[in-house]
């Protein structure tokens, strides 16, 4: 399905005017949830996208350094505190322009994090890529 998925990315983004990203960035996953499931989503999705667009993709600018339950079913204040200093940058010098990959969006904190410690690190500008976007469950 990441072909498809990430071939449908690009038909729908290749339109769009503007300078392009230098890079895509996939959202990373923690070594042991990558165990657990055998593949990230978000790099199978990026290959297709990277070559389709012709901007390179680099999965390692980033890595989730804290293990943390999954984010589905937690509400919003929870999954910020969840999230908190979960991901680290790579060491060197990072381009001016990053495109974050992620498969679905429902509050946006995991985004909202790597994007904070991306322009923290003096990239001016983040974009955030996403197949889908759904409703965050019930606070209750």
């Amino acid at each position: 399905m990441g072909r498809l998925l990430g071939q449908l990315l690009a038909d729908r983004l290749a339109p769009i005017p503007g300078p392009r990203p230098a890079v895509i960035l996939p959202v990373p996953l923690h070594r042991r949830r990558l165990a657990e499931r055998g593949f990230n989503q978000t790099l199978e999705i990026g290959r297709p996208l990277r070559d389709e667009l012709g901007i390179p993709m680099d999965h390692r600018l980033a890595r989730r350094v804290k293990h943390t339950d999954s984010q589905a079913q937690l509400p919003a204040r929870e999954r910020q505190r969840n999230l908190r200093n979960a991901y680290s940058l790579a060491g060197g010098p990072l381009p001016d322009h990053i495109a974050i990959l992620d498969d679905v969006m429902t509050t946006g904190t995991t985004v909202n994090e790597l994007a904070r410690l991306l322009k923290g690190a003096g990239v001016a500008r983040v974009e955030v890529w996403v197949l889908a976007r759904t409703a965050a469950p019930d606070a209750t």
